[in-house]
């Protein structure tokens, strides 16, 4: 007999449409999660409060305290992975969520199977170390991979796990370019289905806290047409 204990990870809903947060319940619960919802934001904060989550995803439309002030609000007490919710693909929606903090986001109608793999893409990065590295320096910039510290000038800074991971990966091989493409494989574990948008904004929200002036940056830099590099 297999004493084998399985975990089944908890997912946060956040949607004020019954009807949605029913149909994805059921999906989620036929994947193995057990999934919590709330119908605001402010509920979203109280469930999650109680029974923390592994990922929560939030709908963009809630009423009162909006998906993206629902994040931010998330963001300040934990780095839990984050997927923002959007009836529209447009740039704004897009950008706005992954500037407030998600690490991800999926547009309406949700294809249940679709968020599936991205659920499960996320947890898997959130739980798989990558491999042990000393601490490096970048000029005023230390990076700790192994403690999940990064100094700037010797002052500590509050990375999201998704920053942590991308700025580690620029810093394994400094000077190297890497494209939107390998860094969406390398950081979120997606292959075709993902945005370069993703890596655009938080790069840039990577610059706003390792770069003294983020419109002038030194460490994580562009290559243009081609992709991204942290300079050796």
């Amino acid at each position: 007999m297999s004493n084998t204990v399985v975990v089944k990870h908890r997912i946060l809903l956040v949607d004020d449409d019954e009807r949605i947060r029913t149909a994805l319940h059921l999906a989620l619960e036929d994947e193995g999660y057990i999934v919590d919802e709330a119908g605001t934001g402010e509920d979203a904060l109280t469930v999650f409060g109680q029974h923390p989550a592994d990922v929560v995803l939030i709908d963009v439309m809630l009423p009162g305290m909006t998906g993206f002030d629902t994040c931010r609000t998330l963001r300040r007490t934990s780095d839990v992975p984050v997927v923002m919710v959007t009836a529209r693909s447009d740039t704004h929606d897009v950008v706005a969520g992954l500037e407030a903090g998600a690490d991800d986001y999926v547009t309406k109608p949700v294809v249940a199977k679709e968020l599936a793999a991205r659920i499960r893409a996320l947890l898997r990065r959130a739980r798989t170390p990558g491999p042990a590295t000393a601490s490096l320096e970048f000029g005023d910039l230390q990076i700790v991979p192994d403690e999940g510290i990064v100094r700037r000038s010797g002052e500590e800074l509050h990375l999201t796990r998704t920053e942590f991971r991308l700025l580690c990966e620029l810093a394994s091989t400094p000077g190297r370019v890497f494209s939107r493409e390998s860094l969406l494989e390398r950081v979120w574990g997606y292959g075709y289905f993902g945005d370069g948008r993703l890596v655009d904004v938080h790069v840039r929200r990577l610059r706003t806290k390792v770069e003294a002036d983020a419109a002038n940056p030194i460490h994580v830099l562009t290559v243009r047409g081609l992709g991204y590099k942290l300079a050796p």
